[in-house]
């Protein structure tokens, strides 16, 4: 799943960068994001140390957003920021006693506030994945996705493209994910942590030399 979720985001992000008339490239590119929100409660549920974990993910975060920058032209905050946001949501949401639900109501509905109020990458949409993943069992997680991508489509906060993200739900609920402990399959962890900055600061790289005639692209 990690192979996947790098490879199909550099795809997604050098169509973007690149060849905007290519429809297909952000298509594929829309099975990206919600692998990772899934590894992130993956990661959240087997880390031995929280802290070291939300730390590793700020650290990205920071050393990622001036590639993310230059790399697409915008200023939003990357997604990894709302990954962390989301982590600390369900980190207090794992604390609070079930006679105490409606203050989880509050707190989901507050910190995905706080991401559209960020300008966070994927934003609200983004924190109410990640509870679906952390929260919602099975194949329900399936119609979960599904619904969440709808509103937001139909609010006019997602583009209808979005809607093929639901493919990756359907691949984690067959059972088809990559397990934390499959490590002759999974990627080096350096190169897992290290690939979202890299390869931004290479697109921002070719995407600026060519502002200023560097490359022609």
């Amino acid at each position: 799943m990690q192979w996947l979720a790098m490879i199909t985001m550099l795809i997604d992000h050098l169509g973007y960068a690149f060849f905007s008339d290519e429809r297909y490239l952000r298509i594929i590119g829309r099975i990206a994001f919600p692998i990772y929100c899934y590894l992130l409660v993956v990661g959240y549920r087997h880390t031995r140390n929280v802290n070291k974990y939300m730390t590793r993910l700020l650290i990205i975060a920071l050393v990622s957003q001036f590639p993310f920058m230059f790399a697409f032209n915008i200023e939003n905050l990357n997604v990894v920021f709302t990954l962390l946001i989301g982590l600390l949501l369900i980190m207090l949401l794992d604390r609070i006693p079930t006679k105490l639900f409606p203050l989880s109501i509050v707190l989901a509905a507050g910190f995905s506030a706080i991401a559209e109020l960020l300008h966070t990458d994927y934003g609200a949409y983004g924190i109410l994945l990640i509870l679906i993943y952390r929260y919602v069992p099975g194949y329900m997680m399936v119609l979960a996705h599904f619904a969440l991508t709808v509103i937001f489509v139909l609010a006019g906060h997602m583009s209808l493209i979005q809607i093929y993200s639901i493919f990756s739900t359907l691949l984690i609920t067959a059972g088809t994910e990559l397990r934390p402990d499959v490590r002759l399959i999974a990627p080096p962890r350096w190169l897992w942590r290290a690939f979202y900055p890299a390869h931004l600061a290479i697109i921002a790289i070719m995407v600026q030399g060519s502002a200023y005639g560097y490359f022609n692209l």
